[in-house]
């Protein structure tokens, strides 16, 4: 179909006009050339006077450009339009379109929309940040939203809720094809026929193409749609918006010799997600970085432990070589995962926030999950016979056997128990070297940095798709005399869709997976195995408070929301 340009431009600047007059009145009949809004509205990166707006819009069957008259108003009926303006979907962008709305007013709710000729877009509900002296404030916390592997109920049921920004801790999207090359489902898409939910386009993603028609998936997806209309969102990626175990030049799952420059995969990946996300976008797209002041009560520094900064990841068969130099690369001073540039900005603003709490919002796990050695390498998921995890089984009860006797002050066997507890013989690793413990000196330079400012801290992480609750603690790599020193507690939620530990350690039961993560790692307070869901925080001048909600099912849209037990709420008091 052919679009008049000069006649629709008319009928947008007559639309434009009314909106600044105060009125909501539309210009009557239908027209063919109305665009359409199928992916919804979303707002996000609020400030104290300002927050970006987002929609798509695209004509069926055009290319042409679609100009937008955008409205604010104090009211769901927008009889009070305090700002609005023109903006255009283009293809350059994907038909995404953004405006960056300001002259807003502080800890303000807001309604905002946008239209083409007869055509609304659907309502969406926002908010500024608050300044001056602020009581409290409630945070939505998402991480690793699977599209195949089920639905969003972790969506649907925080747009539910009484929270007033959701904050996305990364993997928004998943870059895995439908298959395997041997024409098995590949990761967490078993049931992605049986749920309509196959990915589009059905391939790994690799081009710009590629990336923009999955985010337009996940957009379409209606749960993800009353969230993003709800509230606003101040999101970082983790490595899936890319590829698996990014880092900052390359990727487990990038092979350059079948796939292409890792360099062009990954500027596609960036472009799309800025096109498709309601973030501000700078610049330099690679940096994203950056702060948020909720008054005198917080600050929430959203990180890149992903991308910017990250050196290449080392693995366990690395380490368990007794010929290899990766323990000598693991804890090194310069190995980095935020980055020099990255640590000196975040030092500065950790410096300078007088917030009650600090707030780290960021992708991998920052407590020490640590595992002794001889635990870690008897607990292997790539071996689940029978014996294997009968050895397993046996590693883990005489470490804690040991570790009880050494807490009740009961005597040791010297052979047996005493080795299992000295750590030059029986080291402790963490488990998962993706996240922060892969990374020590950095982890340690960044928690001195809080202890040296007598910072309060509080970690959010997501990546692993279960809950956990942890102490902060230091290492004392340059004083020892400040070994275990708690300097913040870490809140880390639960996978949107992506399956956890009872996908990983199938053959272990979840609440034995618990009772071992538990008992063993000495940082961590709580866990959950098994379950979906999302993390509501409420901090208040007197505490962080963590709830855990978790959904009943993924498989189906009808769900219930299981009922917390006393261990799903924890609080980290001033």
């Amino acid at each position: 179909m052919n679009h008049n340009p000069s006649r629709r431009d008319f009928v947008i600047r007559v639309a434009s006009i009314s909106a600044v007059a105060g009125s909501s009145l539309l210009l009557a009949g239908c027209d063919d050339d109305d665009a359409v809004f199928a992916y919804g509205v979303a707002s996000g990166d609020p400030l104290a006077d300002r927050v970006i707006l987002w929609t798509h819009a695209k004509y069926d069957g055009s290319e042409d450009a679609v100009a937008l008259n955008w409205e604010v108003a104090t009211d769901s009926a927008f009889a009070n339009v305090v700002r609005s303006g023109l903006i255009s979907a283009t293809t350059a962008s994907g038909f995404t379109a953004k405006v960056d709305a300001s002259g807003l007013s502080a800890n303000t709710e807001y309604f905002y929309r946008f239209s083409n000729g007869q055509r609304l877009s659907p309502t969406g509900r926002t908010r500024t940040l608050p300044t001056g002296s602020v009581a409290e404030v409630k945070l939505a916390v998402f991480s690793c939203a699977n599209y195949p592997a089920g639905f969003f109920n972790a969506y649907a049921e925080a747009a539910k809720s009484d929270a007033q920004f959701a904050i996305h801790l990364g993997d928004y999207i998943y870059e895995y094809g439908m298959f395997e090359p041997d024409g098995s489902p590949a990761y967490a898409s078993e049931n992605a026929v049986a749920l309509d939910r196959i990915s589009a386009p059905a391939t790994e993603l690799l081009s710009l193409a590629d990336y923009r028609m999955r985010h337009a998936q996940y957009k379409s997806d209606p749960d993800s749609q009353a969230l993003h209309a709800r509230m606003p969102m101040i999101a970082v990626w983790d490595d899936h918006e890319i590829a698996n175990d990014t880092y900052k030049d390359g990727a487990e799952n990038h092979d350059a010799a079948t796939e292409g420059s890792f360099a062009a995969r990954k500027a596609a990946a960036l472009q799309a997600y800025h096109e498709w996300m309601p973030i501000r976008t700078g610049t330099d797209q690679a940096s994203i970085y950056r702060s948020f002041d909720f008054g005198d009560l917080l600050s929430l520094h959203m990180l890149d432990t992903r991308l910017i900064g990250r050196d290449q990841q080392i693995t366990f068969t690395d380490l368990l070589n007794p010929a290899a130099t990766a323990t000598a690369t693991l804890s090194s001073s310069t190995r980095q995962l935020l980055g020099t540039e990255q640590l000196t900005w975040l030092q500065g603003r950790l410096a300078t926030s007088s917030a009650t709490w600090q707030v780290l919002g960021q992708q991998v796990l920052m407590a020490r999950m640590e595992f002794p050695l001889s635990v870690l390498t008897a607990l292997n998921p790539d071996n689940t016979s029978p014996d294997a995890l009968a050895a397993g089984e046996a590693a883990v009860t005489a470490y804690l056997t040991a570790k009880q006797k050494q807490a009740l002050g009961l005597p040791l066997d010297a052979t047996t128990e005493a080795p299992l507890l000295d750590t030059t013989l029986n080291p402790k690793l963490g488990y998962n070297l993706d996240a922060w413990d892969g990374y020590p000196a950095a982890r340690e330079t960044l928690l001195m940095t809080a202890y040296q400012l007598n910072k309060k801290l509080v970690s959010l992480a997501g990546d692993t798709h279960n809950a956990w609750h942890a102490d902060l603690t230091l290492a004392g790599y340059a004083n020892p005399a400040l070994a275990g020193v708690k300097v913040g507690e870490e809140f880390a939620t639960t996978s949107v869709s992506s399956p956890g530990f009872e996908d990983y350690l199938a053959a272990l039961p979840t609440a034995q997976v618990k009772a071992i993560f538990e008992g063993v790692v000495d940082d961590l307070n709580w866990m959950d195995a098994s379950r979906r869901g999302f993390l509501k925080m409420t901090i208040t001048p007197a505490e962080a408070k963590g709830e855990w909600v978790f959904v009943s099912t993924i498989a189906s849209r009808t769900y219930t929301v299981d009922a917390p037990s006393v261990d799903e709420s924890r609080s980290y008091p001033v």
